[in-house]
């Protein structure tokens, strides 16, 4: 892979399999002007369908400049709450709203709990760390999030439980005029807001990636000079755009089949890059039955990075280097820059690829129904399915009754599952509904099953896949297979002033999202642990 003309700083090698058909690919996007023209906010770029929401979603293509205002604000903050002995942040936020920041303070080596669950364990475990010595983002850019609400209910609850004032505490992130900023400013909260021009996906460097960001001692302000040292690059109208060539690539291989998208960390520093693009790209480019699918793994030894499959891309972070796998479909590329650099570019190069797809990559159609089935099981206007079976400290349930009636064991349901995966161009995602600061070998099985299957495999914890990859699942192409993991919790916690539990709501995600998945013809198989080391072990059993 080499590439010689990408701009200084910068490494961007290609491989690809028509180099006519990437040149005029290409061409045709300079010829079009779409490098200037979303500099320009043209809305006009995605299609007379996509006009509207990309006409209040373009600002995140100048962040570098208008977000550099925060920068004093947000290191102000943190001298007072450090001066007052509180030094530790948490962050309650989903999504857009926790991704980016994750990556930025674990690039920078800053400590940061990441709090984007409502797994009653994960919750109570971040709840009993020191209190005197925490600072709480609240990040919504809708103001109504339910897992963030619960979770700001529950910490105001713990802090005035320790006799802390929360209003001393909790910094609040999300767009004017939510209810969130209502709840804030009544509270007495400080309140920062975001840009509300800016999806919660492109988020990254406005305030919902600044502000915990920066709390926790990240340099904020060299992350934005990034994005500026590369902003005219991949704003240009010109073939060595990196931006542009990264999105025809893209564009041009989903539009021949190639439509997996694997990620591979190769020695770059910027720590969980790949999560955070798996997000971007796959909420953005999956719907109307098209789409990109993100396929993160932990290096270029892993499963599906090695022995690909010929409808993968292979996308290498990290420096260049002579021994990247080569894919099957002769599909590739090697990137590295600064942090801040590749989420201008990264955000650039979906929007291009989105053209060239067809779809709009600013809407996520098919989210709110994942959210509006757990809000009628809250209600009890749907009830959970009875189970199938159970096999020890494993129940089985089958959503949608696809699962044969002489499957009697566990290992014989994940057996069925994988039977229904298209070997050409199906895919499996594993989403565990589990406490992934607890359990985080488990993510482990991505490469058990993507061995087994020769298939590309994803894995997500839930909830917070449900804000990302969730749209691809029910919008993008309906190839893949799913497994979900739940569990019964140690002990479960209430929610402050709701008539449901933690347990209860991670409950109702689950199976109201595999009942959308299922009336979309996805076979969902759900695998419920009685919450025993036993069933994990079994688990890890039947998958292998």
């Amino acid at each position: 892979m080499s590439d010689d003309d990408t701009p200084a700083g910068f490494e961007l090698g290609l491989a690809y399999p028509d180099a006519e058909a990437l040149e005029a690919a290409i061409a045709d996007l300079v010829e079009e002007r779409v490098a200037s023209r979303i500099a320009a906010h043209d809305a006009t770029l995605w299609g007379p369908d996509a006009e509207e929401e990309a006409a209040k979603r373009l600002d995140w293509v100048d962040l570098h400049v208008t977000s550099a205002s925060l920068v004093p604000q947000i290191e102000e903050l943190r001298a007072e709450l450090n001066d007052r002995g509180v030094h530790h942040v948490v962050l309650c936020g989903m999504g857009g709203s926790s991704l980016a920041p994750e990556v930025i303070c674990a690039t920078d080596q800053v400590g940061l709990t990441v709090l984007d669950s409502s797994d009653p364990d994960m919750v109570r475990g971040v709840l009993d760390g020191d209190l005197s010595s925490t600072a709480v983002v609240v990040s919504s850019k809708s103001g109504g999030t339910v897992e963030t609400d619960s979770q700001r209910r529950a910490f105001e609850a713990a802090f005035r439980a320790a006799d802390i004032d929360p209003s001393e505490r909790i910094v609040v992130v999300t767009d004017p005029g939510s209810p969130l900023d209502d709840l804030a400013s009544e509270s007495g909260y400080r309140v920062f807001h975001a840009d509300p021009g800016v999806g919660g996906r492109y988020s990254a460097l406005t305030a919902f990636g600044l502000v915990p960001s920066g709390l926790a001692g990240a340099d904020i302000a060299g992350l934005l000079e990034d994005a500026g040292d590369i902003a005219e690059d991949v704003t240009a109208d010109d073939d060595t755009n990196p931006a542009l060539v990264l999105g025809a690539l893209l564009g041009l291989a989903n539009a021949g089949g190639v439509d997996k998208l694997v990620l591979a960390e190769a020695g770059t520093a910027n720590r969980g890059f790949a999560d955070w693009a798996e997000q971007l790209v796959a909420e953005s480019t999956g719907k109307t039955g098209h789409g990109i699918l993100p396929v993160v793994v932990a290096s270029p030894e892993s499963p599906n990075a090695t022995a690909s499959t010929s409808d993968e891309v292979l996308g290498m972070l990290g420096p260049m280097r002579d021994d990247h796998p080569v894919a099957a479909s002769g599909y590739g590329f090697a990137i590295d820059a600064p942090l801040g650099a590749l989420f201008l570019l990264w955000e650039v190069a979906t929007a291009v690829a989105g053209r060239m797809i067809g779809i709009n990559p600013f809407d996520q159609p098919d989210v709110e129904s994942a959210k509006q089935a757990a809000r009628d099981m809250l209600s009890g206007g749907s009830a959970e399915p009875d189970p199938v079976f159970t096999d020890d400290a494993i129940t089985v349930f089958d959503t949608s009754g696809w699962l044969p009636e002489d499957v009697v064991t566990v290992s014989g349901a994940v057996a069925a599952l994988l039977d229904h995966l298209d070997p050409e161009h199906g895919y499996v995602a594993v989403q565990a509904y589990l406490d992934r600061l607890a359990d985080p070998a488990l993510a482990g099985v991505r490469d058990t099953l993507a061995t087994r299957t020769g298939r590309p495999t994803t894995f997500g914890w839930g909830p917070r896949f449900l804000h990302s990859t969730g749209q691809y699942h029910k919008g993008g192409p309906p190839t893949g297979v799913f497994l979900q993991v739940t569990s019964e919790p140690a002990h479960d916690l209430a929610v402050p002033g709701r008539d449901f539990s933690f347990g209860e709501f991670l409950l109702a995600q689950a199976v109201g999202d595999g009942q959308v998945l299922a009336g979309h013809g996805r076979p969902v198989l759900r695998l419920h642990l009685d919450g025993s080391s036993r069933a994990r072990e079994e688990l890890l059993e039947a998958l292998g």
